[in-house]
Formats: C-alpha cells, structure tokens, sequence
C-alpha cells in the first residue's frame, strides 16, 4: 500500500514535491491539521491560483476573442518567463533542468486543456482533469505491480463511476469531444508528473520544461495560423493564466509545502475543482447542475477514501 501512495498525489506536482510528500507518507490525519498562518496563507493562494487556471482559460475562450492555439502558446510563453525569472531571484546562476519528455507531456495538457474549455464550464473541465490526472497515476502503479487494500479499492471505484457518470448522455452532459480532451489534459499531466520524479529541484524542473514546451505551442500556433485570433482581453487573460496562476503559483505552492504534511497537502487539494466550479458560477453564470455535485461528491470522496486508506496503511 505504501507504493500506492507514490503515484495518487492530488495535483501533479515535479520532483522535488512528489519525492516530499512520498517521504511523509507516515504521517496521519490523526496528527492534527493546526499550521501556522504563513504557512495556511501561501497554502489558500496556492490553491486559488491553481483553480484561477481553469477560471482565466474559460473566461478568455468564452467572453474574448482568442483562440485556444493563441492561448495556450502565451500562457506556456508567459509561464516560462515568470519561472525563469523567479529561478534566477533565488539563485542567478541556478541552471534550469526538466527533460524532453516532460515537456511533451506539458504540452500536451496544455493545448489539450485549451481546446477542451472553448465548450466545458469551468467546474466541469476542473472536476474531469482532477479526477483524470489521479486516476491515471493509480493504474500506472497498478501496472506496476503495486496493490490497493480494501478501502483504496472502494475509494477508486467511486471515484471513476464519479467520471463515467459526468459523461452519461444527457441534457445536462458535457459535450463528448470536449469532455476526452480534458480527460486526456488529466492523463498528459499525470505523466509529467512522472517524468518529473527524481529530478532534483522542482522550481527549475519545472522552469526548464516550460521553457522547452513555449517553441511547441508556438509551433502548433503556426500550423493553425489561418484560424488565429486575439484582442487585447484574451492576451491578458492568457499572461494572468501563465504568469501568475501557473508560475507564481506554483513558486508559492513550492514555499508552502515544507511547511504542510503529507496529508495536509494532498487533502487541501480537494478544495480546487470547488473552487474552480463556485468562479465559475459567479463570475460566468454557470450553472451548478445536480450531475455536477453528485459527480463531484463522488470523484473528490473516492479520492479521499484513497487518502485515508494509504494513511492508515502507513501509520
């Protein structure tokens, strides 16, 4: 069970957050969740921005006139700026460091997730990524060789009848093409993830990779050149989404997580597709649908089983 616990982290985190939180699997709930206040703060940011990315890209698709390929090229640009940038505060000659097949995979999420919310609401998509990106990660360790218990057993099955129930046919369903998009968004940045294991630091893995995948989106954004378009909202929407929701982002989720356990910081995680589905419900009218909360309820409450089940096992 303890081997389970190395592929289920919550929100697909390189290196360096991966191997911590792999270290303090022996850590329980049991324990307390009490932190100290600059610790719960930079926590609260983190997952705002983290649930801002799927609120900034649905705003931008929805209510500008740019283009997912325009979209997702500025946010990878913008991205590895800002983390460039931020390597090279904390250490000028820090090198960065990533790999190829991490920034495929980044890439892949990238454009995929852009493509898939020019049709689903913000809640959606959030929920179909996270429950994908979790899932994904747990059959590749079941691959493996690696073995649930009872309760992990219980907690994936809910999880993914969550997911198969959000895409039964129906007047409140996502449209399918979009829906596989997103799933497939979850699955590229669960293998990120994995690539990124044993890579060192985790700020410059993840400055490195962005910086390798911005020439792929640029790329894609000139094979689809004809069918480009912008204004002046949509490109800020998409340097926000890549400055500030990506990169510093992730910069604080990095400071936050020396200060969380293990299970502090993969359950805090839960809160984002909420969030990502209350934005959306206020600042884009979307509508909270009763498919949505039953699936909700079912994704984030598998996945919590599984938490609880691989801390147990630790203790």
């Amino acid at each position: 069970m303890a081997k389970v616990a190395a592929t289920c982290d919550l929100l697909p985190m390189p290196s360096t957050s991966l191997a911590w939180l792999a270290a303090r699997h022996h850590q329980t709930f049991t324990q307390g969740w009490t932190m100290p206040p600059r610790i719960l703060l930079l926590t609260c940011l983190a997952m705002l921005a983290f649930a801002g990315n799927s609120l900034l890209c649905r705003l931008a698709l929805r209510e500008t006139d740019i283009d997912a390929a325009s979209f997702t090229a500025i946010r990878l640009l913008a991205g590895a700026l800002t983390l460039w940038l931020l390597l090279r505060l904390r250490q000028a000659r820090q090198p960065v460091a990533g790999n190829w097949p991490g920034a495929l995979a980044l890439f892949t999420y990238a454009a995929t997730f852009s493509f898939a919310y020019l049709q689903l609401d913000t809640g959606i998509g959030a929920l179909l990524l996270f429950g994908s990106v979790q899932l994904s990660m747990l059959l590749w360790g079941l691959l493996r060789g690696e073995r649930l218990g009872l309760g992990a057993s219980l907690g994936t099955a809910l999880a993914t009848a969550g997911l198969l129930a959000l895409l039964l046919p129906g007047a409140s369903a996502p449209p399918l093409l979009a829906a596989l998009l997103m799933l497939l968004a979850g699955i590229a940045w669960g293998a990120y993830s994995l690539f990124g294991r044993g890579q060192g630091d985790a700020l410059a893995v993840t400055a490195g990779n962005f910086l390798r995948a911005a020439p792929l989106a640029l790329l894609l954004a000139l094979v689809l050149l004809p069918h480009l378009d912008w204004d002046e909202p949509g490109l800020f929407y998409a340097v926000l989404s890549g400055a500030l929701t990506s990169g510093v982002g992730y910069a604080i989720w990095y400071s936050a997580l020396p200060g969380l356990r293990a299970s502090q910081a993969a359950t805090v995680q839960l809160s984002v597709p909420i969030l990502a589905a209350l934005g959306g419900s206020l600042l884009l009218s979307e509508a909270l649908s009763l498919r949505l909360t039953l699936s909700a309820v079912a994704v984030l409450g598998g996945i919590a089983l599984v938490l609880g089940s691989r801390q147990r096992a630790g203790s």
